[in-house]
């Protein structure tokens, strides 16, 4: 098996540090979504002007190959430094379809949170992935 380090990247080659994610299943349509935090973007660091850009593709990156995403929805929250402002979190919210994509992104999240210190819980409202 190839020794890649499992990554979640905004930018290509860019890898970012998840803060938080959090694992839903809609009771009634049966359809499995993942919220992911993001403190500290690295891709965004320095370069406000991309910052104010939006975050319409994630990439994840294992052994396995990528996972390329296109989130249904993103929020950036800014905190203000005086004049200017300085991007505080991004979260990223998206659904996976298909019972074959859902075992692939746990497969990954398996591998990050090994190769991160994380652990698997299962929560009360939800499943999440903790450090």
């Amino acid at each position: 098996m190839n020794s890649i380090t499992p990554s979640i990247e905004f930018f290509a080659g860019v890898p970012e540090e998840l803060s938080d994610v959090r694992l839903r299943r809609d009771r009634a349509t049966g359809q499995n979504s993942v919220k992911m935090t993001f403190v500290n973007i690295k891709a965004v660091q320095g370069v406000n002007s991309f910052a104010k850009a939006s975050f319409n593709d994630i990439r994840l990156v294992d052994s396995e190959g990528t996972i390329s995403i296109e989130p249904k929805s993103s929020k950036l929250f800014w905190k203000d430094k005086g004049d200017d402002e300085e991007l505080a979190k991004i979260e990223i919210i998206f659904e996976v379809g298909s019972n074959d994509h859902w075992e692939r992104f746990m497969r990954f999240m398996e591998r990050y949170s090994q190769a991160n210190g994380w652990e698997f819980t299962y929560a009360l409202y939800g499943t999440l992935f903790s450090s």
